[in-house]
């Protein structure tokens, strides 16, 4: 989200000191180590400390703007069908890879998001865009299990599926990152089926 500043005078040139920031926290965070401050940010884009400020006034912000971002309203290619299962299974695949490609992104928010001063809408992880694409993988299903149920399946499958069961299967369970993927489009399906054979919990 642009601030103020950003929205006056030299639009351009402030969209491309943006970027530069976002860009430096990007490779920092890549670069693996503590979590990009906004000082840091600045300088390894060469722009100073006082005008990173104005762009992002807390390294909160910063991160939001470097998380990976995509508009995308479905993860399912064209002429899928109407199979929930292999929607799922398509669906799933596509989150997980883009989860696994932008990790090291996903683990500094997730640090983040458990920060009990980190407000709901502050942080991408708190915004719920897995659960819309898993609803729309499932909404074939809105007949047999209701908007509702279709919507109840998708935040259990978001609860087993992205960086939090991807660190918790590494992490913990020791799995590769292929395994891990696999584990979670299996528990999704596992899920699913489940759910065709008992309601999702109200």
């Amino acid at each position: 989200m642009s601030t103020s500043y950003e929205q006056s005078g030299r639009v351009q040139q402030k969209t491309r000191t943006r970027n530069e920031l976002i860009a430096a926290a990007r490779e920092l965070i890549a670069r693996g180590g503590a979590t990009p401050t906004v000082e840091e940010a600045a300088a390894a884009a060469s722009i100073s400390r006082t005008t990173a400020y104005r762009y992002f006034p807390s390294q909160k912000a910063l991160l939001a703007a470097a998380h990976p971002e995509t508009e995308a309203t479905s993860l399912l290619p064209e002429g899928i069908g109407d199979d929930p299962a292999v929607r799922l299974d398509a669906a799933v695949a596509t989150f997980v890879r883009s989860v696994i490609e932008s990790e090291r992104q996903q683990r500094t928010m997730l640090r983040l998001s458990l920060d009990t001063d980190t407000a709901p809408h502050e942080l991408p992880l708190r915004k719920g865009r897995a659960i819309a694409w898993f609803e729309d993988a499932l909404s074939p299903l809105v007949p047999r299990l209701t908007a509702e149920g279709v919507h109840r399946l998708a935040v259990a499958l978001r609860s087993a599926t992205g960086i939090e069961s991807l660190v918790w299967l590494t992490d913990v369970g020791g799995l590769s990152r292929d395994e891990a993927a696999e584990t979670m489009k299996w528990t999704a399906q596992a899920l699913l089926h489940h759910a065709l054979t008992v309601a999702p919990p109200a």
